[in-house]
């Protein structure tokens, strides 16, 4: 979910991160805290669908990552842009770019729990970290290595850069195998094989392991689906891509029928052919979705501890009212917003400037 622009020509990216990333804040505002029962009082059946639906979502950010990260790594399945020397490089660049939001978010999540402790009772409110807790947050293992997590959403991170790894492993792995003396039709089917057996690996086994999903290859099924899409943008290779997508995805939901696959599938196809491009792009609302695709990354890392900090104070200094609910809740989405901004502007903007 880092803020990644994408090219002007894609604005399923950007449309796709913008939405995703709104409904996984009001997934999470509703159902960890104190004010979520309130909602779910008052609106059951509105509440009841984004909290069970709401994860979902992410299966946007995972396409998302993979279309975007081949882009950059791999963008055709002959011409890898990483070499085994480099490969470290590009992962710690990546770790770089991922970890001063996340820093701060996890700082945010540590002040705002030692408030929520003090000022209400609620069993998701995390308890005081130690120290190798928060080690293990710095260096993206938590899960890895069985710390409770201190703040919601950090376990993406985690996946992120591994999947990242994961792909610029494969991209230098390729580049070692590729003979020049060979066709570039053969290069090509060469370099993409280990991608689509990767891809289909994960969504007939990885993928239905529950104790999987604190590595990789679990989420590669959904990530190596928007490689793929990124791969056959290409013209001569559209209808190709579009087959092999709707295979891979059809292969997984008969092995086993699972939404949040369904979903990866649709947005790999909407990624490779970006249907109404021009219409989207030309739409008053793409100067909205332009800015919330781009404070994304703060805003998905910073409204858990803003929803921590706005609960308690809520529960503390005023009456349990759904009134009172709803409006708590409206106020952590609207300081999200606000937050994430100035986190995209102090984080991420200034150095993409200098």
């Amino acid at each position: 979910m880092p803020s990644i622009r994408a090219p002007a020509s894609q604005p399923w990216v950007t449309w796709g991160k913008a939405i995703a990333s709104q409904v996984i804040v009001w997934h999470h505002l509703l159902i960890y805290g104190p004010l979520a029962p309130a909602m779910e009082a008052e609106w059951p059946v509105a509440t009841g669908f984004v909290q069970a639906y709401g994860r979902f979502a992410v299966q946007v950010f995972l396409v998302a990552g993979g279309f975007l990260a081949a882009r950059s790594l791999w963008p055709a399945p002959g011409a890898p842009r990483v070499t085994a020397r480099h490969w470290a490089a590009r992962v710690l660049a990546r770790y770089r770019r991922l970890i001063p939001m996340l820093l701060l978010a996890l700082a945010a999540a540590v002040a705002a729990a030692a408030l929520a402790r003090a000022w209400m009772q609620n069993a998701d409110t995390p308890a005081a970290p130690t120290f190798v807790q928060l080690l293990a947050h710095a260096l993206l293992l938590q899960d890895i290595v069985g710390q409770p997590a201190l703040s919601a959403g950090v376990w993406y991170v985690s996946i992120d850069l591994q999947l990242f790894a994961l792909l610029a492993a494969l991209a230098a792995l390729a580049h070692a195998l590729a003979r020049p003396t060979l066709p570039a039709a053969w290069r090509a089917a060469a370099g993409a094989l280990p991608v689509i057996a990767g891809v289909a690996a994960s969504l007939a086994y990885f993928n239905l392991r529950q104790d999987a999903d604190m590595w990789a290859p679990y989420f590669l099924g959904a990530y190596g689906l928007g490689v793929l899409a990124a791969w056959g943008q290409n013209g001569q290779r559209r209808a190709s891509a579009t087959a092999l997508l709707a295979a891979l995805t059809a292969l997984a939901l008969l092995i086993d029928w699972r939404e949040r696959i369904a979903i990866a599938g649709i947005t790999a196809l909407a990624l490779l052919w970006q249907p109404w491009a021009a219409a989207l792009t030309r739409s008053r609302l793409n100067a909205p979705m332009t800015w919330l695709a781009r404070i994304s990354y703060g805003v998905f890392l910073l409204h858990y501890p803003l929803s921590l900090a706005v609960n308690a104070t809520v529960m503390h200094a005023t009456p349990a009212t759904p009134g009172w609910s709803l409006t708590g809740l409206l106020a952590t989405w609207l300081l999200s917003l606000l937050c994430g901004w100035l986190a995209w502007r102090w984080l991420e903007a200034r150095p993409a400037r200098a």
